[in-house]
This record gives structure tokens, sequence and C-alpha cells, in this order.
């Protein structure tokens, strides 16, 4: 008698989790995780990786997480006025694809230039004007972030265009 109690115990238990099982999965879908908007990242370095590159971080600094899309925006700044910021073409470099930032963590893009040569003044083997400019300006979901490079350079380049390639995220 005790062995048959037992197994119709077992069968309503699993008769019960079967009916609410459904229910509980349906309730449990997770809402869409939003756009990153501008008030939530923030300009966390500017890294040079070689003569002619640099990797830029943004961090989701927002109460929650987030999704960054595309390449960013690049302009040189720094110049003692908003009026000489220097706005550049870039050239995007290879698809973008969603990141979705928890908060706190990281995304980089890699903006890379033709470089300027020589020593002190410099040139540039183009013939153009050679630009320098103590900061960079980010434009990644609305914001506008300026950064300076982390060794305490300037950036400079030759010409008004930058490759960038879409946002990744961070390791």
């Amino acid at each position: 008698m005790a062995r048959i109690v037992k197994r119709a115990a077992a069968l309503v238990t699993v008769a019960l989790l079967g009916v609410t099982a459904p229910a509980t999965v349906a309730t449990a879908a997770a809402a869409p995780v939003p756009a990153c908007r501008g008030g939530q990242l923030a300009a966390g370095g500017a890294e040079r990786v070689g003569a002619d590159a640099f990797r830029v971080t943004v961090v989701n600094e927002g109460p929650g997480p987030c999704v960054l899309r595309g390449h960013p925006t690049v302009a040189l700044a720094g110049q003692g006025a908003p009026s000489r910021a220097k706005s550049l073409s870039v050239t995007r470099q290879g698809p973008a694809r969603p990141v979705q930032l928890a908060a706190g963590a990281a995304a980089q893009t890699r903006i890379s230039f033709v470089p300027v040569l020589g020593e002190a003044d410099g040139y540039c083997a183009s013939g153009a004007e050679p630009f320098a400019a103590p900061s960079m300006v980010i434009g990644a979901a609305g914001a506008r972030l300026q950064l300076a490079p982390d060794d305490g350079g300037n950036f400079a380049l030759c010409g008004t265009t930058v490759r960038a390639t879409a946002f990744r995220p961070a390791p």
C-alpha cells in the first residue's frame, strides 16, 4: 500500500510540473536590450597601436545593458576653440554587428590613418600639410566623446581620412 501511495504522489507531482512549466517559461521571456544612448557611454581610452593607429575604447556607464552598433565618427579637437576642430572622413572597415554591453562593459574600435613622417615638425609623403591635435572626438550612439592619447602625445596625421573598424566587444 505504501508503494502505491508513493507512486501516486510522484504522478501528481509530475502532472503538476507539466502543467506549470510552460506558464513559467512564457513569463520568463526577457525584454529586448535597448540601443545604447549617448548619455550612458563614456570614453575609456585611446591606446596607440604602432605609428598609424589607435585602439579606442568606450564604456557603458549606464545602469543596465545596451546594444552598440556601427562605426564611429571621428574629429580632431583641442585646438583652443570648437570652430577649429577638424572633422575627418571615415572609411569603414569590416561589417558592423550589434555589440551587447552589460553595465560597465566596454567596446573597442581601431582608428588608423596616414602617419606624419620625420622628426619635430614632420611632413607628409603626399605633400599635404600635417595636422596634430591633443584630443580626438569619437561619435558613438549619439554621444561625442573627447579623449587624448593614453601615452600623452598628440594625434598627428596626414590628410583628412581615417579608417575605422566597427565596434567590437573589448577583451
